[in-house]
Order: C-alpha cells, then sequence, then structure tokens
C-alpha cells in the first residue's frame, strides 16, 4: 500500500488531446523508488488507461527509472480516427485557366503555331461538372478503450453560373444551351453562347472554332481561321483569312482576300467592301461600298447599292438578284453576273458536265479494248490473263454505264430548275459598263455598251431589259 502511495506521489498519466497517446510523467523522484511492472501495470490502469498499453514501455521504465525524471515515456498508444475526405466538384471540361497559350503539337513534332486557342466546347445537355461526395473517415480507438469519433468530409456544393442547369439529386451540373464554359468570380461555371475577343485574330490568338457566336473587336490576319456555330462579328477587317459560320458573318471593315481565303456563312455576308475576295452565303450578300475582282456566291442576292455600289471584275452569282449603283467601268473590265440559280446548282451542274465527258472518253476506251479481246476469243487466242482482264473491264463497263445513266439524270434535274428565273432580275441603278455580261438561267447576254438604270430579266426565252424602277 505504501509503495502504491509513492507510485501516485511520484507519477501521472497524460493524455494527448484526443485521447490515443498516453504518457507516463516522473516528476518527483524519491529516494529508494521501485516499482515492479505489475504494480505499475495496475496504476496506469486506475488512471483509466485500457488500451493499447506498451508493455515493453512499461519493461524500460521499471528497469531504470531514473532515467525518465523529468520527462514523458509514452506508455499506450490508441488508434487515432481517420477524418473524413471532403467532397469536391469535378469539372469534366478541360480548363485552361493560365494565360501562357501555347501551340498546338502534332504526333510527328510539328507545331502549328495558329493553333492556339483550344476552346471549353460544350453542347446544350452535355454534362460539365459532377459532385464528387465525401468519403467517410475511419473511427478511433481511445487508450481509455472508448471510440475517438472522426471528422466527417464536407459535402461540396456546385457554385451556379448561367446557362447551367443541376439534375434532380444534385450530382451533375449540366449544359443548358451550346457555348464556352467559363469561370467567373467565386468559381462560378457558366456556359456563355458568345466567345469574344478583344484584339486581332494573330499568332497569339490562333484559330478559333466554337459552338455558338464569335465577336472580334480587331482585325482577322492573312491565314487564321475562324470557324462559328453561330455568328461571326468583326469589328475591323478580314485579310486573306477563312471565317465560316453556320449563322452570318457580319465585318464593319472590309474583305482584302489578297485570292486566298474564304468567307463563309449559312445566312449573310455583311461587309463595307470586298477586294479580290472569295465569299459564299447561303442567303444574302450585302456590300455597302465595292466589290472588285472577287467571287461573290449567294443563294439569294447580292446588294451593292451604297453610296458608291461599285461592282468590278470578278463573278458574282445570285440564286435570285444582283443589284448594284454601277457594274463594271469604263476600261471595260471583264465583269461577270450570274442570276436565276442556286449558285451551288451551277456549279454543280459545271461538274456534272465535265464528269460526263470523261465518263464517255472512258467508256469508249473500255468498248474499244472488249471488242478486241471478243475478236482474241472468238479466234481461241484468249490466255488466261487476257481472260481475267475480260472480265475486269466487262465489270467496269456495267458499272460506268450505271454512272453514266446517274449523271444524265441529275443533269437533266437541274437544267428543269434552271428554267424557272421567273424572279431572277439584275437591277443597275445608276450605270452597267460594256465588258460586262449578264447570265439569267440558261441565258446570257454580253453588255457592247454603257446602259444607265436599267434592270434585266428572263422573259419569253430571251434576257430582257426594261428602265430600272
Amino acid at each position: 500500500m505504501t509503495q502504491r502511495i509513492a507510485l501516485e506521489q511520484c507519477l501521472s498519466v497524460v493524455l494527448s488531446e484526443d485521447k490515443s497517446t498516453a504518457y507516463l510523467e516522473f516528476s518527483k523522484q524519491e529516494e529508494g523508488f521501485a516499482c515492479t511492472l505489475d504494480e505499475l501495470e495496475q496504476y496506469i490502469a486506475g488512471q483509466g488507461i485500457k488500451y493499447g498499453v506498451l508493455r515493453e514501455a512499461l519493461l524500460v521504465f521499471v528497469n531504470q527509472p531514473e532515467t525518465f525524471i523529468n520527462s514523458q515515456c509514452k506508455i499506450a498508444e490508441g488508434i487515432p480516427a481517420v477524418p473524413g475526405t471532403d467532397g469536391y466538384i469535378k469539372v469534366l471540361v478541360g480548363m485552361d485557366d493560365s494565360n501562357e497559350r501555347r501551340p498546338l503539337e502534332a504526333e510527328d513534332g510539328k507545331v502549328d503555331y495558329k493553333e492556339v486557342t483550344r476552346l471549353n466546347n460544350v453542347k446544350s445537355g452535355q454534362i460539365i461538372a459532377e459532385r464528387i461526395p465525401p468519403v467517410e473517415g475511419t473511427v478511433g480507438r481511445a487508450v481509455t478503450g472508448e471510440e475517438i469519433p472522426f471528422r466527417p468530409g464536407k459535402d461540396a456544393r456546385f457554385k451556379i453560373g448561367k446557362n447551367v442547369v443541376i439534375n434532380p439529386d444534385g450530382s451533375a451540373m449540366y449544359a443548358a444551351l451550346d457555348g464556352l464554359v467559363t469561370k467567373t468570380e467565386g468559381n462560378k461555371l457558366n456556359v456563355f453562347p458568345v466567345y469574344e475577343i478583344n484584339g486581332d485574330v494573330d499568332y497569339n490568338v490562333g484559330n478559333i472554332d466554337f459552338v455558338g457566336t464569335v465577336v472580334i473587336r480587331g482585325n482577322v490576319l492573312t491565314g487564321f481561321k475562324i470557324r462559328a456555330a453561330g455568328d461571326i462579328r468583326v469589328v475591323g477587317g478580314v485579310e486573306g483569312a477563312e471565317l465560316e459560320a453556320g449563322g452570318s458573318v457580319e465585318i464593319t471593315g472590309g474583305i482584302i482576300g489578297y485570292n486566298k481565303g474564304l468567307v463563309q456563312a449559312g445566312h449573310n455576308v455583311k461587309c463595307t467592301f470586298i477586294q479580290e475576295g472569295n465569299v459564299d452565303a447561303g442567303e444574302d450578300v450585302l456590300v455597302s461600298q465595292s466589290i472588285m475582282h472577287s467571287n461573290i456566291r449567294a443563294g439569294r442576292a447580292v446588294i451593292c447599292a451604297g453610296t458608291k455600289g461599285l461592282i468590278v471584275g470578278g463573278s458574282i452569282q445570285a440564286g435570285e438578284n444582283v443589284s448594284a449603283r454601277i457594274i463594271g467601268n469604263s476600261m471595260s473590265t471583264v465583269t461577270s453576273i450570274e442570276v436565276g440559280v442556286l449558285p451551288k446548282l451551277r456549279n454543280e451542274l459545271s461538274d456534272l458536265r465535265k464528269g460526263l465527258r470523261e465518263q464517255m472518253d472512258s467508256l469508249d476506251k473500255t468498248k474499244k479494248a472488249l471488242i478486241l479481246l471478243d475478236q482474241l476469243a472468238a479466234a481461241g487466242q484468249l490466255s488466261p490473263d487476257k481472260m481475267s482482264m475480260r472480265i475486269k473491264l466487262t465489270a467496269t463497263q456495267k458499272s460506268a454505264l450505271r454512272l453514266n445513266e446517274d449523271t444524265k439524270m441529275r443533269i437533266f434535274e437541274i437544267e428543269k430548275v434552271l428554267e424557272d428565273t421567273s424572279r431572277a432580275r439584275v437591277d443597275i441603278l445608276k450605270m452597267i459598263y460594256s465588258g460586262s455580261k449578264i447570265v439569267i438561267g440558261r441565258y446570257t447576254k454580253f453588255i457592247k455598251e454603257p446602259l444607265s438604270r436599267i434592270s434585266f430579266y428572263y422573259h419569253d426565252g430571251d434576257i430582257t431589259m426594261a428602265p430600272y424602277v
């Protein structure tokens, strides 16, 4: 009993804050202090230590207690609780928030310095982020024998921006429309239908391919490409670049094409001027000043009727109407104006006729070769390789004849469409010069002398002229 009092007088047990570790402190040494292992075990049990006792540590203390004066000896170790892992939002669309833009490197190591803008395009209904739930922690065990609770992981919350929706169970975020995934203040996720560039499209920006509308507050330089499922708007000019829009293209300045590049739109193309450019619009091409030495195709109309309203050189094709103040010039620069058929249809007709001629030439050669092989067969002089050639040529001839008939049928269909020129007309608001050519459907009229304020349209098998009203 005396010894136990001595233990209590000299020793104390200290627990860590979470009770996962126990220490023995020997703070007051009395002369002749000693204890047995059993006595020490009884003492720490009396202090509530029931789990994870380190018996070897107790033996070391019993054998050499003096070495632990004014220090701690770890005598029990429980199992610490493992805290839960916080949930988080996993963004499934590539987000490049860095200012550093690197050119695209192909598998063969070649670098395209124009391919530096890679947008986080998404489609309406596409999943853009998912909520990863927290992971539970693990319960610990204190040296006193009780459980140590773990800190649970926190639930993550979506930071909702514009044009995004969350599913009913709150586990995923989806795009509400086609557009660009963008993080805004507070790490909110948004889908914006417009992508803006504040400056020129050059090597710092690179080519652009976007599922919404693209706005360029600068110029588009030679050799670069912009593709947009929506509209393309350029607050500046376009040089020898390629612009392709599912909607319309609007350029506040002009197009200087250098006879390369292409501006193509599913609907309209609108700009101030076009010089040595290639433009293809599903509906209208609207130019306020001039079209010079350019190739223009419009499904419906080409209108160049501003204060200058000049069309000189090149080829203009429109499904219904071309209207300009002046066509051609006093130097009789060749200027071709075609109306009355969809340009793509007219171009297809030209390609079909060319293809038909090539098919006829090929068929003629095949026919002559087969005649020769038939003669050899009749004379019994057809070798095995010649027999194989004869079989192949016969099959080729049959296939070519079918293709030939299909081509003729398509040509006939397009020619029937060409006959409908009831809405086709060319309106000259001021002057058309010699050297110009008017084509309406299948009919052509060459202008041999200047004519003022006049309209051209098809009537009774010919191109008719009437004063422009």
